[in-house]
């Protein structure tokens, strides 16, 4: 399933990476909003869920109107529908990356976790998340064992920053 959001069997090695890139943004996203809900929600995991999910899809629609322009500036006219559709695709690992949390909020938000559990279970995934996206980016440059450890550790590292934050703003 990993691969397949990644874009496996695709054509074309800049769109896995464009792929995969949008899944480190959205979950560095969802992880920081995250942060921001708890505080502000503190008994709302599904408020936490919105918020979540209204923000990956504010920076979604930010990075396909950048994109898009970009796209007309390069080629020199205006982008069909074809094309803003296929930017659209590629931008939309930042909401897909919110997908695993935002159920686990969800389900928060209906009792079946307490919402300090949903909001930690939802941190865990997306910790997850950037863990298994350092080993897929790894494997994409067929790093060696050090590399890949580095690159692991470094997205951990903006997750665990994120969960330091959340543990200093809550305290």
């Amino acid at each position: 399933m990993i691969e397949r959001l990644f874009g496996r069997g695709r054509s074309g090695r800049e769109e896995r990476g464009e792929r995969l890139g949008g899944f480190i943004y959205g979950e560095i996203v969802v992880l920081a909003t995250i942060v921001a809900g708890a505080q502000a929600y503190k008994h709302g995991a599904g408020h936490i869920a919105v918020l979540v999910l209204a923000t990956t899809a504010v920076f979604w629609l930010a990075h396909l109107y950048a994109h898009a322009l970009a796209d007309s500036i390069r080629k020199g006219q205006h982008l069909s529908w074809a094309e803003l559709k296929k930017v659209a695709g590629h931008e939309s690992s930042i909401i897909e990356a919110a997908v695993v949390p935002v159920i686990l909020l969800a389900l928060g938000s209906i009792g079946i976790f307490s919402v300090h559990l949903a909001v930690w279970l939802a941190f865990l995934a997306g910790l997850i998340v950037l863990i298994t996206e350092g080993f897929v980016f790894a494997r994409m440059e067929k790093l060696g064992a050090l590399a890949t450890t580095v690159i692991v550790a470094a997205n951990l590292a903006m997750g665990l920053l994120l969960v330091a934050l959340k543990l200093s703003v809550s305290h």
